[in-house]
């Protein structure tokens, strides 16, 4: 890269890198900067190598007593995305994912790079680690994304943590009890297999001796690692996973005591803003800076095409950025009008991009000929906002040649990364604290917030704290992508599905292939140019794949007058999906169902990320206004760690779901955001909270999958179903009535 470009600009390049490399290939964030191996996911793959840490190093990190990691397989022993391999190297951060440690004093501390963004994976993560090592919950401290001290970690997203980290911390606390049951073996000269861990201690049932395990541990400064051969409890025998657990820290959160970035301060902090630009691609024709250098402690920081500035307080800081006066060129861009034909119009093959090669089985032609009934539907996908509870912020310090930060952010690794790229130095210079933060479904893997507070704290030689407004969210945050979606299928007299064509423009490729037996199909994601940024959402593209596919099911259905659920189930044979179309059919009464002027009922089923969902909606339409009175859902991702709070996260799918399923959608033209305001953007409120049902199916054969992201998929189709079911009207667009069922344009 040009080292003659400013540090924003050279940060600004790289996230557009990022977005580049990431959304076409449905990565949902990569690793900025490091060079993996395609086959590499969350956690790497290929063979373990030991791992050595000096006990001086030990001390250092952890104090005396025991600690335990766990071994990733070597991420850089497989071939690289540029052709070329990667030497391996011995000791290396990358290569342990998760740390337990055990002090002298029996205490209990988790080092892990995940974060906590409202999903609650610090409390279920403390259970993994409290049903292993046989401690009590309480006694357990989670120590979360912070780059100095806890493992790399590519980032919390795609419903990753339970399934991955979950088990990872499972085998280190497995391997740490074993050890202390050797250490008390060993001090009581007696054989390994008489004695039990349990409650913090071990214990030797014939002599009824005991030891905690902070006795154990005096004196100790041992070092094991572990790898993915280390057995655990079999699911049959939790007796602290599997139960609800209430979330760790939850009274700080009720009771404001929890400080978010937001709420931080530092002494001698200032307080920064940015001049944004009226558009995307605007270009600075002229600035004047001289009121706002007028204002006393104010400095205006420019970098490039950065323009920033400093302050004393939050106040001066605003007024000091309203009197800077900008001149911009705006080039032409499209608008919402015109997107879903411009997505069509721009693959981003001709800029040389590689889209998913096609799912093809069979001849979609000769089954759509063996058809009786034929059906073909365009679906349009808008942009949608993820409208996080806390905008972004950060507050940034340089000390020593150090620069840390802290920041809400799902990616601290990779924010740690753009910073050490921005301002061309080590990574080892660069802390990145990523405390508890207010939500980000999928929206938070960048660093804007965090470059930009760097970037005026290196001027102004102060600590800086820099809070987006909303507004700055909803202009300069990344974006769910829309799409276009265009469906053919035929089916037979009986029901039996012959053909079904899928193609998707832009959207992605999330859940695109189909779980329903059809022997001919042409399945196919089409990467597109896309004029506003766009990124990771709650359940990626396997909404809209969802939305079209479940809605074309419906509609099938109805024109061949069998029962939507019986006929999904007539093309089903998998076994999870068909358990909880009928568990929620169940719970909603679908058979008891009755038809009602201006009331109808809508079933949707899908998957994702090794869940399995299926939503049931009852709908009532007065005057053209759409309401949801009524939702019922089943949902199965395994083993059930914490019921309550799987409870929640359904719940809260469902909920975020109706947004833009109905009304939740991104206005926009000519580079700018038309609706960049809660007045005109809306979201679900109180009074459109239908009843809500919730029901798991609890798999303890399977393992646990992730259950943030699956359950959002089937409302909207479960929603526009009963739309039609209740007034014959099929809405075959996200959101679905943004202005009333009567008044909403069909894009």
């Amino acid at each position: 890269m040009n080292r003659q470009m400013s540090p924003m600009d050279r940060a600004n390049e790289r996230r557009r890198q990022l977005e580049l490399e990431s959304y076409p290939r449905h990565s949902p964030a990569q690793t900025s900067g490091r060079t993996r191996s395609r086959a590499s996911d969350e956690t790497g793959g290929g063979t373990p190598e030991h791992f050595e840490l000096s006990r001086r190093r030990f001390v250092e990190l952890f104090g005396a007593g025991i600690a335990v990691g766990f071994l990733l397989p070597d991420a850089f022993s497989g071939p690289q995305e540029s052709g070329g391999g990667r030497r391996r190297r011995r000791g290396t951060p990358e290569e342990i994912s998760a740390w337990l440690h055990i002090s002298e004093d029996g205490s209990v501390t988790v080092y892990t790079g995940k974060v906590e963004v409202g999903q609650n994976i610090r409390t279920s993560l403390a259970q993994a680690v409290a049903e292993e090592l046989r401690v009590p919950f309480e006694s357990i401290q989670m120590i979360m994304g912070d780059t100095d001290v806890v493992p790399y970690d590519r980032g919390t997203f795609g419903s990753q943590s339970t399934p991955r980290m979950g088990p990872q911390l499972r085998k280190v606390s497995a391997a740490a009890r074993e050890t202390l049951i050797d250490l008390a073996a060993e001090k009581w000269q007696t054989g390994r297999e008489k004695l039990k861990a349990a409650n913090g201690q071990v214990t030797n049932p014939e002599t009824g001796k005991s030891l905690s395990y902070g006795q154990l541990t005096q004196g100790q400064k041992l070092v094991k690692t572990v790898d993915e051969n280390q057995p655990l409890t079999p699911t049959q025998e939790w007796s602290v996973l599997g139960r609800s657990q209430a979330k760790v820290n939850g009274r700080a959160f009720v009771t404001g005591r929890h400080h978010y970035v937001s709420d931080m301060s530092l002494p001698g902090m200032l307080h920064g803003k940015v001049l944004r630009p009226p558009a995307y691609e605007a270009t600075m024709r002229s600035l004047d800076t001289s009121k706002a250098t007028a204002m006393e402690g104010v400095k205006v920081v420019r970098d490039g095409s950065f323009v920033g500035l400093t302050a004393p307080d939050a106040p001066t800081a605003r007024a000091a950025l309203d009197a800077i006066q900008a001149e911009w060129e705006i080039p032409e861009q499209p608008s919402r009008q015109e997107i879903f034909q411009y997505f069509k119009d721009n693959p981003v093959e001709s800029r040389g991009w590689r889209g998913r090669e096609p799912h093809v089985a069979g001849s979609v032609e000769d089954g759509l000929k063996a058809a009786d009934q034929t059906l073909e539907n365009t679906f349009h996908i808008n942009y949608i906002a993820h409208v996080p509870l806390e905008p972004r912020a950060a507050l940034a310090r340089w000390e020593n040649g150090k620069l840390t930060v802290w920041t809400g952010t799902q990616r601290p690794f990779g924010v740690r990364d753009e910073l050490a790229e921005a301002f061309q130095m080590p990574v080892e210079k660069v802390r990145v604290i990523m405390p508890d933060t207010g939500s980000g479904y999928g929206g938070k893997h960048t660093g804007e917030a965090a470059l930009e507070a760097a970037r005026l704290a290196k001027s102004a030689g102060k600590p800086v704290k820099l809070v987006w407004t909303r507004e700055e969210e909803f202009r300069w945050a990344y974006f769910r992508p829309g799409g276009v979606i265009e469906v053919r299928s035929g089916v037979t007299q009986e029901g039996r599905l012959t053909a079904w064509e899928f193609h998707n423009y832009n959207s992605g490729g999330s859940a695109i292939e189909t779980l329903y037996q059809v022997p001919n199909q042409h399945i196919e994601f089409h990467p597109a140019r896309s004029p506003l940024p766009q990124g990771s959402y709650r359940g990626l593209a396997a909404t809209a794949n969802h939305f079209a596919r479940e809605v074309q099911m419906d509609e099938m259905a109805r024109k061949l007058k069998i029962d939507p659920l019986k006929f999904r189930l007539r093309n089903l044979k998998d076994a999870r999906l068909t358990a909880v179309l009928k568990r929620a059919a169940e719970v909603f009464r679908w058979t008891d169902r009755k038809a009602h002027k201006g009331r109808g009922c809508g079933i949707a089923g899908g998957f994702e990320k090794g869940g399995y969902i299926a939503t049931c909606a009852e709908v009532s339409v007065t005057d053209g206004q759409v309401r949801v009175e009524r939702l019922a859902a089943a949902f199965e991702c395994g083993a059930v760690v914490n019921p309550v709070h799987l409870h929640n996260q359904v719940e809260g799918a469902l909920i975020q779901g109706l947004g833009g399923a109905l009304f939740e959608y991104i206005d926009f033209a000519e580079g700018k955001i038309l609706n960049p305001r809660l007045s005109g953007y809306r979201v679900p409120r109180f009074s459109d909270t239908p009843q809500v049902e919730v029901a798991a199916i609890n798999r303890k054969d399977l393992s646990s999958a992730g259950a943030g992201e699956t359950p959002i998929v089937a409302v909207a189709p479960a929603v526009s179903n009963a739309i039609f079911d209740a007034t014959g009207v099929r809405r075959r667009d996200l959101p679905m009535v943004p202005d009333g069922l009567q008044n909403s344009s069909p894009h």
